[in-house]
């Protein structure tokens, strides 16, 4: 199997027009009939999206309309996770090539309505739409000569048949007259006594049907889980709340995406005074705070209140509950007085058997 393989690569590599590059990859194209994508080189070649954007940008572009390209049904599909397919889809909407709209339907329902532009300067230049090329391939008439085929006559000799019929004699019996029969009388057609009509059926009295309850039909949507609420400090200090107030203005120096309004200010200052509350360093308030996000972020307010809620450290625990626990006391070995047999207990003396015997003798 390997040989033809290898034989038939090499009748490909040398049907191609032109001496072959020295280096690099070879074409072998073939041109295809059905099941394709027109991909233009601008994404295929695109220098600024990576290989998954790349990637997922022509797979897009290869589905119908009305197909599901969310990032479960992406993540469903190919072996990348989540994070990887949603960076990939970042990268499209950023360059032009996806656009992602939250509708708000008749019924109230808001949802996520993707649009994919194959060409996304041309949508920036006024939607200049390039017509589709359509390829006419003339019809191909091949002449076929007309073939006559000559073919002689067959002549068969068929001998001459006599067949001799012998002479048949036929009897005719001798004609009897009959007399004419006696009239038959002709009775009277029987009429039959007309049936006696059953009375009417009554009509079944109609019984109400029973109130069903109504059939809910499960969600394909996961069910939200509730937000958990912003911390509260035990006692919000005017000096606890300066500071909180401070190290949330101040974290846009740390992360320039962190940019927050007084308004967001003031309503998560309580939640930062719940963790200087309990004892954390504005250090590390500010680290677990401006570590890892998302780019770009779009609701810095929203990151801040999740993290403060979700990241909430315990409160530092008291010298009570650092005590090392108090071991049982264990009672110490004794030496038997009669036996010198080992024992436990809390005075010298004798042994369970010594004592027993003493009391019997006593």
């Amino acid at each position: 199997m390997a040989t033809q393989h290898d034989i038939a690569l090499t009748d490909a590599l040398t049907g191609i027009p032109g001496p072959l590059p020295p280096s690099g990859v070879i074409h072998v194209a073939f041109p295809h009939a059905n099941r394709f994508t027109i991909v233009g080189n601008h994404l295929a070649q695109h220098d600024g999206l990576s290989l998954a954007a790349i990637g997922i940008g022509v797979h897009i572009q290869s589905l119908p309309a009305g197909s599901r390209v969310g990032i479960k049904a992406l993540t469903a599909r190919f072996a990348e996770g989540e994070t990887t397919i949603a960076a990939a889809l970042r990268e499209l909407e950023t360059h032009g090539y996806l656009h992602r709209t939250r509708t708000r339907l008749a019924n109230g329902r808001v949802v996520t309505r993707t649009v994919f532009c194959n060409q996304p300067d041309a949508l920036l230049r006024g939607g200049e739409a390039v017509s589709p090329v359509r390829v006419t391939v003339p019809p191909v008439r091949v002449a076929v000569p007309p073939v006559r085929v000559t073919v002689p006559p067959v002549r068969v000799a068929v001998p001459p048949m006599r067949v001799t019929v012998p002479p048949m004699r036929v009897t005719v019996p001798p004609v009897l007259t009959a007399e004419p029969a006696a009239p038959v009388p002709v009775l009277p057609p029987v009429v039959p006594a007309p049936a006696p009509v059953p009375p009417p059926a009554p009509e079944p009295t109609p019984v109400p049907e029973a109130a069903h309850p109504p059939v809910r039909v499960p969600s394909r949507i996961a069910p939200t889980q509730p937000r958990r609420p912003l911390p509260q400090p035990r006692e919000l200090t005017p000096e606890l709340h300066r500071t909180a107030s401070a190290l949330l203005a101040d974290l846009r120096r740390h992360a320039p995406e962190l940019v927050l309004s007084e308004g967001d200010v003031e309503e998560l200052a309580p939640g930062a005074a719940a963790w200087l509350e309990r004892g954390a360093h504005p250090d590390a308030i500010r680290h677990a705070l401006t570590t890892e996000l998302p780019q770009p972020p779009k609701y810095p307010a929203k990151i801040v209140r999740h993290r403060l809620a979700v990241l909430l450290p315990p409160p530092l625990p008291g010298p009570q509950e650092l005590a090392p626990a108090r071991r049982a006391p264990v009672t110490p070995f004794q030496t038997c007085e009669g036996c010198d047999r080992v024992f436990r207990s809390p005075d010298p003396g004798h042994c369970r058997d010594c004592r027993a015997q003493y009391w019997e003798a006593a």
